[in-house]
């Protein structure tokens, strides 16, 4: 049986596909786009927190490290890196919870259990489950028997990729996959590598194939001012997304800063700072743009 990295597991989700879906995040992903609202999930690896603010400096961390990487400091407890393990013995004995781990290995059995739990609320909303992330191709193998699980139990499987993966990984998807959230960022190559860290093409003629194949597909679009608002680009999405046979729907989504608090908390800087996000009025007219192209456009999720 396979095992995998996840770092959530979110029940009673409404924007994450048809009904009411119970999602599943997985951990690692290829691309580390600028505004990424789950920067816990761009690393493969589990990540130890540290919240100084909930720290009440009594030292268990420091009493029942096996591997004696914490101190106290006058900043908090410091931890050497080279020593620590991730064995979380830290957080089980810290009472104030100022240390958490983000990321857990689970086999395919333990995600299942806690999908199947919600069985009725799908078959009643016309739900399911979504495999998330992160980017849950980075994981195919995990990812693979998880749908051929959920198959078998005859839950709705949708996948909400960024579609940067091996062409035949993605078709093994797809013959177990109902729908697909695919997100289209950019339509010029430089600009998307520069903004999410990996080029476009790959991530377009695998929509392309998906398309081809006859896959239902839901495409999406942060909308992210100083990026790919412009009616150049808008304009470019909406054409290469009205050739794609079969594809027609089409969500907007809305930029927002509230993922900051993440990147503080796992020690990672934030890149798009001083970003407004776009006005409803903005978001309307880029409705109305991409509608001309054939689309249907819906703003959210």
């Amino acid at each position: 049986m396979e095992t995998g990295v996840i770092f959530d597991i979110k029940k009673y989700a409404i924007h994450d596909g048809p009904g009411i879906r119970t999602t599943v995040f997985f951990k690692g992903c290829p691309l580390s786009c600028w505004w990424c609202h789950n920067p816990e999930g761009l690393t493969m690896s589990a990540q130890r927190l540290y919240i100084k603010e909930r720290c009440i400096g009594c030292g268990e961390c420091i009493k029942v490290c096996p591997q004696e990487a914490n101190s106290l400091s006058p900043r908090g407890v410091i931890t050497d890196q080279s020593k620590c393990i991730k064995c979380r013995t830290c957080a089980q004995a810290c009472p104030s919870e100022a240390i958490e781990f983000i990321g857990k290995t689970s086999t395919v059995d333990d995600v299942v259990r806690k999908i199947e739990r919600d069985i009725i609320f799908y078959d009643e909303s016309n739900g399911g489950v979504t495999f998330s992330g992160g980017e849950p191709l980075m994981q195919p193998g995990f990812l693979l028997e998880l749908l051929d699980a959920c198959g078998k139990l005859e839950i709705h499987r949708t996948v909400d990729t960024a579609g940067y993966a091996d062409a035949k990984i993605l078709m093994s998807v797809a013959e177990r996959t109902e729908l697909f959230i695919y997100d289209v960022k950019h339509m010029d190559s430089e600009k998307h590598k520069k903004y999410t860290g990996v080029s476009n093409e790959q991530i377009l003629s695998n929509l392309e194939l998906l398309a081809g194949h006859g896959a239902n597909i839901k495409v999406r679009i942060p909308i992210i001012p100083g990026f790919n608002n412009d009616n150049e680009n808008i304009d470019r999405t909406g054409s290469f997304i009205s050739s794609l046979p079969g594809v027609s729907n089409v969500n907007l989504l809305k930029y927002h800063d509230s993922a900051i608090a993440k990147y503080k908390k796992i020690g990672v800087k934030y890149l798009l700072k001083n970003v407004s996000p776009s006005s409803e009025h903005e978001l309307e007219s880029i409705k109305k743009r991409l509608r001309k192209h054939g689309l249907k456009v819906k703003i959210g999720g």
